[in-house]
Parts: C-alpha cells; structure tokens; sequence
C-alpha cells in the first residue's frame, strides 16, 4: 500500500548511455529538475551524468497528486505585492511557457483540463475574487466560478478556474522524460547514491534534490524544510463528477479523477501539522483517516481505498525555490524548494539552471537567486 499508484506498473528498464569519466556536469538527483536540466544539457552538446539514489521518479516527482498548475505557491495577488508586478507576472509567464513546453514533451502523461480552487468560507472566497482580479488586470486567463457543481456547491462558496491547467500521470511523465534526456546522450545511473562531493567527478555539479536532506552541503538542507504529502487512491468510481485537479483551503485538500473513474486524493496535513514536517515517507492513522473524511465529503460514501503513499518536497522560508549558483562554491549550482509546485516549476528551473551553465542566464534567475537564503 506505500507504493505510489503512478510507479505501480514497473516500466521497461530504462536504455541509457554510459560514459567514461569525467562529464562536464554531473546532476543529482532524478526527478523532473535533475532530468529536465541534463535534457537541456544534452541536447546542447555536453557530457551530462544524472545520479539517483533510487530510481527515476522515486521521490516527489512520482509520489504527489498529479497536478500540474501554473503560478508559484503563493497566489498571484500576495506574488505581485511581494515581488513587484513585473517579477510577479514574468515568473507567471514563465510557468505557462513550462506548461505548454510539458504538454510537447508528456503526450498522453499530460490532459490539459484546466484547475479549480475552491473556496472553503467566505475569508478564502475573498482571497480567489482578489487573486481573480489581479490575473485579469495583468492579461492571464481566469474564470470566477460563482456556484460550484453537484456536491460542491454544498460545500464551497465559489472558485476560481485556472483554464490552461492541466491533470498528469507523474510516473509516465518522468520515464518519458528520462527516456528523452538518455536519448540526447545524458548518462542516466540509478542506485546511485552520492555521499560526498568529492566522489563526483564533473567539472559542474548541479543539486536537484526539491525536499530530501542530501547531507551534501548542509547549509543548503538547513533553508529549504521537508515536508510530507499523504496521498490515497480509491477503486474506479460508477460516477465521475471531477473532471479536473480541485484543492482548496490553501492547498491542505486536493483531488482529481483519473479518466478510469479513480480518485486521487491528497493532503490533510493540518489534521496532525507538526508530523508532516519530516522527511519520513510514511503514511500515519491521523492524516490517513482525515483524508477517508474528506472522501465521504466528496462522494457521500468511502470506496475502496486501493493506493496509500507519502511523498516529501521542500519548502522555502519565502515559498520561492532556490535556483542558482550556490554562493561560496564556484561548481555548484541549485534548483529545490518548490514549496508544494515542483511538477512545473522543476521543469521551469532546471532548464534555467541548464541555460545559464550554457551562458544563457535567464532573468528569472535574479528572482530565485538562492543568494537571499543562503
């Protein structure tokens, strides 16, 4: 039952080159960061080895809800009077660009369907009709959905419709992704834990690790904080009233349904707050029986429960990850702490992480300069 229902189904090995050597850039970490970034790298020309402790999509990239939504972890209204309107907008931008980008490279991994954050009482439903607002004003396309349908509108005082959001299967999406990056010549090595930084033999190291403490560099793990995400699937279900990602209450409940009728529901984590900061992946009686709660709420009933998993991702002191050079160390650089918005935003970053080793520094680099945590 801990096994992710994305990574139930074991892919055909992976066909990957092998190199002799030393490499121009040795990546580490095999999630969609690491993978995005040695695809960009590879396909430029350089000499690209991607270390994984585990296998391809073991760790968040492969154990969250399947959501893959535009923006940051913080709403678009609370961004633009924290960054500035311009950085605001850019880094929006910049995260529909990843999308459309994800959309050429998943395939069928990937339904572009749109999202819907619901309103939970009327304190969250102000916060949507600003954040609806400020999207409008800056030219981004927004719904305000006024009466949720069917069991929704019981439950919730409206929402807020993200229409170039998408639904995905993370396990398919990564092993796509890693076949792409093996293809332009990356050296993909699972089982291939790296204890020490002085065992990697690259002119260029780049941590792509979003949440799990590496131990390579401790400063770095002390400012971006695990964090645990419990997640359940259920039996397909007779109806299917769910036809895109939901989340609400800032994000602690979240679901979709898959195109076979299951629920994929996750979150809950303030129904025991203090034990999902950890880097435990472990599924505990008091989150697991909130999200049964949530189901009922849902459904009017509790299906049978079929996936039970939990997945670790970082989160960052200002909910920005940490993309750059890491000050203080000429050949490292950086790309975690996604706060919760990895499966687009990795993309996005590990290919500004790639750009810039190439020369080709992009500015949003100058917004996530891990310089301000570090």
């Amino acid at each position: 039952m801990g096994e992710p229902y994305w990574l139930a189904d074991l892919p055909e090995p992976l066909r990957t080159p092998r190199l002799d050597g030393a490499v121009d850039v040795a990546v580490i970490g095999g999630g969609v960061t690491g993978l995005s970034c040695a695809l960009s790298l590879a396909e430029n020309g350089r000499r690209v080895r991607v270390h994984e402790a585990r296998t391809i999509a073991s760790g968040a990239s492969g154990r969250n809800g399947g959501f893959a939504l535009r923006g940051a972890a913080m709403p678009y209204d609370e961004a633009r009077k924290t960054l500035g309107r311009d950085r605001a907008a850019a880094l929006w931008r910049l995260t529909e660009q990843t999308l459309d980008r994800m959309e050429v490279l998943a395939g069928d991994a990937l339904r572009r369907v749109g999202s819907l954050r619901l309103a939970a009482d009327e304190k969250e439903r102000e916060e949507l009709v600003a954040e609806h607002e400020a999207l409008r004003e800056d030219g981004f396309a927004a719904d305000w959905v006024e009466t949720p349908s069917g069991r929704l509108s019981e439950l919730y005082a409206g929402a807020l419709l993200h229409p170039r959001d998408g639904a995905m299967h993370p396990g398919r999406w990564i092993r796509r992704l890693a076949s792409r990056a093996a293809e332009a010549g990356a050296e993909l090595r699972e089982h291939d834990r790296v204890s020490s930084l002085a065992e990697v033999d690259a002119e260029t190291v780049v941590l792509a690790s979003d949440g799990y403490r590496m131990g390579l560099l401790p400063e770095l793990d002390a400012v971006v904080q695990p964090t645990r995400g419990q997640v359940v699937v259920t039996e397909p279900l007779a109806e299917r009233p769910y036809q895109r990602p939901h989340y609400a209450r800032n994000g602690f409940d979240y679901w979709q349904q898959l195109p076979d009728g299951r629920l994929v529901i996750g979150g809950r984590r303030d129904a025991d707050l203090d034990s999902e900061w950890t880097a435990e992946e472990a599924t505990t009686p008091q989150i697991q029986a909130a999200l049964e709660a949530l189901i009922v709420e849902l459904v009017g009933y509790l299906p049978t429960i079929t996936h039970r998993w939990s997945g670790i991702f970082g989160t960052s002191q200002d909910e920005l990850p940490l993309v750059g050079p890491v000050p203080g160390h000429a050949r490292l650089w950086v790309s975690r702490g996604y706060s919760g918005h990895g499966n687009v935003l990795g993309l996005a970053c590990g290919e500004l992480v790639a750009k810039a080793i190439l020369g080709r520094r992009e500015p949003e680099l100058d917004l996530l300069d891990p310089a301000r945590l570090l």
